[in-house]
């Protein structure tokens, strides 16, 4: 895959502040770079959706809440009342983190629970976080088809919380083989440049996740690609 534009690049790239201590500031501060570069949403916690879809009111950059998020231990009713409710304070996209234990323990009928209950209070596109480095590659595969069989639009690497590693070009390539074309792939965690942002393209991502955004087009060169 090759990125013409630094403008094209943006256009993939969730801008993420997701952290326990942002302030308004930073949530300002967030929603500013992404209207400047063009990213495509910019990522907050519940708390935050209602600030930053007024910052953004006028843009065309995107509102994503996090659901469930980091642990997603919730139960799915209350998974879908979070998001619902983000969803009413304007988030246009929901990226909720899946029922890990609930994977590893091989209940698919509560991980599709889970899935679909978020799937049907939004209304808007659901990525769901599968946590890979938590999961067999056998399991990523079945995380990856139920999502799809519940009606969500992505299925995506990582929060990276808690020191877990982020995304890797495995992964990524093992999801878009497992869930074709007709679903997304959102690469997160870990990804800070843009060498490793356009690798995680080329493995087949459609969207990147990360709190870097600025610094990642910033470093968008086409002969980087050129050679590679």
């Amino acid at each position: 895959m090759k990125i013409k534009s630094k403008e094209e690049l943006a256009s993939l790239i969730d801008h993420t502040n997701v952290r326990a201590d942002a302030t308004p500031a930073d949530i300002e501060r967030l929603c500013r770079e992404a209207e400047e570069y063009g990213f495509r949403c910019a990522v907050v916690t519940p708390t935050n959706v209602r600030l930053a879809s007024e910052l953004l009111s006028s843009s065309e950059v995107m509102v994503c809440s996090v659901v469930g998020f980091p642990a997603g231990v919730s139960t799915p009713s209350v998974k879908a009342l979070e998001a619902s409710e983000a969803v009413e304070n304007g988030a246009e996209e929901i990226d909720m983190v899946m029922n890990i234990g609930a994977m590893k323990a091989g209940d698919t009928e509560l991980v599709h629970e889970d899935v679909s209950g978020v799937v049907e209070a939004a209304g808007v596109p659901v990525k769901v976080i599968l946590e890979t480095a938590y999961l067999t590659d056998e399991e990523k595969v079945k995380a990856c088809i139920i999502s799809r069989d519940a009606g969500a639009a992505f299925v995506k690497t990582s929060t990276a919380y808690g020191g877990l590693p982020g995304a890797t070009v495995e992964d990524v390539r093992l999801m878009r083989r497992t869930v074709g074309d007709d679903m997304g792939v959102k690469a997160a965690g870990g990804i800070r440049d843009f060498e490793t942002a356009l690798a995680m393209l080329e493995a087949g991502a459609d969207r990147i996740g990360t709190s870097t955004g600025v610094e990642i087009v910033e470093g968008f060169r086409v002969e980087d690609q050129d050679n590679r």
